[in-house]
């Protein structure tokens, strides 16, 4: 089963790819999850796990598989019959807008069962993650644009 969301950002490439990639400040800006805890550090690197429990479902612990940083992650998850793969990712485009996208993809012998049972759920928090992943970005770059005119005398 696939699942995707896409959201645009007026925030630039970098604030975009600084939300994305800190993966332990989700909590703060979406309520699909509860904690993103880091099991081997948290930085967002190669193998890397994190365990992500999010409201109505067991915890999850997801293993980086593939960085390309300052464009895109993905990681993945194992439970019995089902692989879990999550991808992120933020293009610029030509406006100047950020298009940051977000997807799972479930397959194995139980992912019809899993899909049946929690698509509706799984759309929702895609779609709230995108628009937090949205609403990030946009105070980091906003922050960043503060700081700039801070350190230049708000000139």
């Amino acid at each position: 089963m696939d699942y995707a969301e896409t959201i645009t950002t007026t925030a630039g490439l970098d604030p975009s790819w600084a939300a994305l990639e800190n993966v332990t400040t989700y909590p703060e800006w979406t309520a699909s999850m509860s904690t993103v805890e880091p099991l081997d550090g948290p930085a967002l690197q190669l193998g890397n796990r994190f365990r992500v429990r999010q409201p109505g479902l067991p915890p999850v612990v997801w293993r980086v598989c593939e960085v390309k940083h300052g464009a895109s992650f993905a990681w993945d998850s194992h439970a019995p019959g089902v692989h879990t793969v999550a991808h992120h990712r933020v293009d610029r485009q030509p406006d100047g807008t950020t298009r940051i996208s977000i997807g799972i993809r479930q397959t194995g012998a139980l992912a019809w069962l899993v899909a049946l049972l929690t698509a509706a759920r799984t759309r929702r928090y895609l779609r709230m993650e995108a628009a937090g992943l949205k609403a990030a970005a946009e105070a980091g770059a906003a922050a960043a644009a503060g700081d700039g005119a801070a350190s230049t005398g708000g000139r």
